[in-house]
């Protein structure tokens, strides 16, 4: 139980380190007098430092293990955070984030893989929706926390409360998280090491759905203070409820979906998300054209894409890091790595053709969607992805 507890802070503290501080976006940009683009860049800089530490993360954990790497990574994210606390200038903070998404990397790819190590893939689907579920009650919360420190502390605030969590999940890693077996056979450290896994085509179509599943969501989260608090007229005081209740829906709906998931085959569970994927772009596509200037439209819009997720998400992610078990960490980086580098571009094409209405923003994430739906019908069509669905359920 405690070793869980110490994966679910890690998560906590993976989500709650985006979605915490974005209420102060129009703050910063007040105060550092940025345009749309560089107050975007905050996002890029620390998913550019997440994206450079993962590859090594990834090769660091299978050589060495996953809770020095864990500790190494979170003490890196201490000395980013307390940059970000006391920043006297925006290039101060930018370097402040950018080691935040440095150290973040390591939890963020390695918390998972400590109860893949321990259970079959199964009992880990089960599990990963548990997580989900408690991780996004917390995270749901995080903008409605986060837009109450900045109202009453400004951004400072933000990364005081990211200081102390970290603090918190530090020591809670020193303590709780257990030491494993080495691996005999020494992994090099070196991107030579991730060629394998570029050349398994089920794996890099697998691999490529998650990825394209998980972006459209961060393009929204980023893009959403300044669209709803700048544009659209929703105050300080009300954006994080708009925010949080995607975390909470994807919360409640992993959670319910987890104590049922044992009742369908996976392959059935997928074809249904398909279905959910398809409708979820039919309302986006009504929101970006008919409804840009509502906020409750939009967020009404976005929905179903939440709930979309929540079925693949729990099935493909340890399906994918059980495809290839002797290189789990390596696997998680790849994701982890895909989704940052593309989430940056996609965010920075969004600032680029931002024009104060959530046409733009629609066009862009709709696109992307259509993408996950192309990806994730290959996906079902692989026969050794399913076969491997099927016989790895024990």
């Amino acid at each position: 139980m405690m070793i869980l507890f110490a994966v679910i802070l890690m998560d906590l503290l993976t989500g709650m380190e985006f979605d915490l501080f974005v209420p102060s976006f129009p703050e910063l940009q007040a105060q550092f007098n940025l345009t749309p683009f560089w107050v975007e860049a905050l996002l890029s800089a620390n998913f550019i430092g997440y994206c450079i530490s993962l590859f090594f993360v990834g090769s660091l954990a299978d050589r060495y293990g996953r809770k020095p790497i864990i500790l190494l990574g979170l003490l890196i994210f201490v000395i980013g955070s307390i940059l970000c606390v006391s920043a006297p200038t925006y290039s101060c903070l930018l370097i402040g984030r950018f080691l935040q998404g440095i150290g973040i990397a390591a939890p963020a790819i390695l918390s998972f893989l400590i109860i893949a190590d321990s259970y079959a893939m199964k009992k880990q689907q089960f599990l990963l929706a548990m997580l989900n579920g408690s991780m996004n009650i917390a995270v749901a919360v995080s903008p409605l926390i986060g837009s109450y420190i900045a109202l009453y502390f400004q951004w400072r605030g933000n990364f005081v409360l990211l200081l102390i969590l970290g603090l918190i999940v530090l020591l809670a890693s020193v303590f709780f998280v257990p030491k494993y077996k080495l691996p005999e056979h020494k992994e090099t450290i070196s991107l030579r090491g991730y060629l394998p896994l570029f050349k398994s085509k089920p794996l890099m179509l697998l691999m490529a759905n998650i990825i394209l599943m998980i972006i459209p969501y961060w393009i929204f989260v980023g893009m959403s203070p300044l669209l709803y608090m700048k544009n659209l007229g929703v105050s300080l005081r009300h954006f994080g409820y708009y925010q949080g209740i995607f975390a909470l829906v994807f919360a409640l709906g992993s959670i319910l979906f987890g104590l049922m998931m044992h009742r369908y085959t996976q392959k059935k569970i997928l074809h249904v998300s398909g279905l959910v994927y398809l409708f979820s772009l039919i309302t986006l596509v009504i929101a970006t054209f008919w409804g840009n200037h509502n906020p409750l439209l939009i967020t009404l819009a976005f929905l179903p894409f939440i709930i979309s997720q929540i079925m693949p998400s729990t099935q493909l992610y340890p399906l994918c890091l059980n495809f290839m078990p002797q290189a789990k960490a390596k696997v998680s980086a790849m994701i982890q790595g895909g989704r940052l580098v593309f989430t940056a571009l996609s965010l920075q094409i969004a600032s680029c053709f931002y024009e104060g209405s959530f046409r733009n923003i629609g066009i862009i994430i709709s696109v992307v969607i259509f993408m996950a739906i192309v990806t994730h019908f290959f996906v079902l069509r692989n026969r050794e992805l399913m076969t491997f669905a099927i016989s790895d359920q024990t």
